[in-house]
């Protein structure tokens, strides 16, 4: 999709240019699982939706591609944008081609327009893919294969478009430029605007013999598989940009990237909160009342935890480190487990008996002051209405 096709990315995201970081975030996901080709089978628009709104987070989601992209639009993540090399010949850019004021203003002031050399080093498009992973895969990170569809030069003409054995020539009309000026006469004046070549289609040249793999195009869609490294630590939110993986690029120009929209797995018993990884662990009432030694599983294995005795349902403990790794970086979150206190069920009609004298002793209130404490207020706001 070209720069001149492109969809502002707040537009796209649906969001205002003073949106927070966050609320990019909650746009991108409610977006991406809006277009996901999983949900629209062979929906072509959605697809190209899905990777619009993936190109759009991508660098909005990054404050220094953010900042470029708010100052100069789209030329701003161009990888050839060079901020130094001013406007167009006229002085007004690409808006002096686009609505033809460069060739006007140039007829009066001296000079003419310039335009793009059709035979200039383009980069290729970026493609865009899901990658599902383990819950380990992400925090760890894996090497996996990704199924594609790309563009990709004719391996036949290996890009040049003609049959083997031949070469394009210069178009006659254009002499290579791609482009030839008109001349018109408006309210008493003569006015000059330029166009694409109508022989060569703005190309520069003719294929005089095309070759038959690619019909000319140069160009073929190609089904492969990339291997990708997937660093640790990667989560939903983000997307994994493999440079040079996309499509490949025109009259030189770099190959695309490849996009890579990371998709986890639920785990049976971890679940995640950024850095950190939460899990469940049940324990009996004898191990909350007394405290114990028990073991956590966590991603590294099981881990011995010594718990206090008297902890109460609920009560979160912290492992340190034994989270997940932070991207590109040798630091990790922590492991914080929350032990949920299980009730026992068909007890012996001895141990209920143990239960029941416990319950009656004097100073059972002692040992359980949250219950005291309720059954007091509620005695003391009774004894106001009375």
């Amino acid at each position: 999709m070209s720069s001149e096709t492109k969809r502002d990315f707040y537009e796209v995201l649906g969001v205002e240019k003073t949106a927070s970081a966050e609320e990019i975030k909650k746009a991108y996901r409610k977006k991406a699982m809006q277009y996901h080709p999983d949900r629209n089978p062979g929906d072509k628009e959605a697809e190209t939706r899905f990777k619009e709104v993936g190109e759009a987070y991508e660098v909005l989601s990054d404050d220094d591609k953010r900042s470029r992209y708010d100052r100069y639009g789209f030329a701003g993540v161009d990888p050839n944008f060079n901020p130094n090399a001013g406007f167009g010949g006229g002085g007004f850019g690409d808006f002096g081609d686009a609505f033809g004021f460069g060739d006007i203003f140039g007829d009066i002031f001296g000079g003419g327009s310039r335009r793009r050399n059709p035979n200039a080093p383009r980069q290729g498009e970026d493609v865009g893919a899901k990658l599902e992973l383990t819950f380990e895969e992400a925090a760890f990170g894996a090497e996996k294969e990704v199924p594609i569809s790309r563009i990709e030069n004719c391996a036949k003409c290996t890009g040049t478009g003609c049959a083997p054995g031949t070469t394009p020539a210069v178009c006659p009309t254009c002499r290579g430029t791609g482009s030839v000026r008109t001349t018109q006469n408006l309210l008493g004046m003569t006015m000059q605007s330029t166009v694409a070549c109508p022989q060569c289609n703005g190309k520069g040249k003719i294929i005089k013999e095309s070759c038959t793999a690619c019909k000319g195009k140069g160009k073929v869609r190609h089904s492969t598989t990339v291997k990708v490294r997937v660093p640790a630590g990667v989560d939903e939110d983000r997307v994994v940009r493999v440079r040079g993986e996309g499509c490949s690029g025109t009259n030189g120009g770099p190959d695309g990237d490849l996009l890579l929209e990371i998709a986890i797995k639920p785990h049976e018993i971890f679940k995640r909160d950024g850095i950190h990884v939460l899990c469940e662990l049940p324990i009996t009432f004898a191990q909350a009342a007394l405290g114990a030694e028990v073991e956590v599983p966590t991603l590294d294995g099981k881990v011995k935890y010594t718990i206090p005795e008297g902890t109460q349902t609920g009560t979160t403990f912290r492992i340190r480190s034994k989270g997940i790794p932070v991207v590109h970086s040798k630091n990790r979150g922590d492991h914080l487990v929350t032990v949920v206190v299980e009730t026992p069920t068909k007890l012996t009609k001895e141990q209920k008996e143990l239960l029941r004298q416990f319950e009656e002793k004097d100073e059972a209130a002692k040992h359980q002051p949250k219950i005291a404490r309720f059954f007091e207020r509620i005695k003391q706001e009774f004894d106001k209405k009375d």
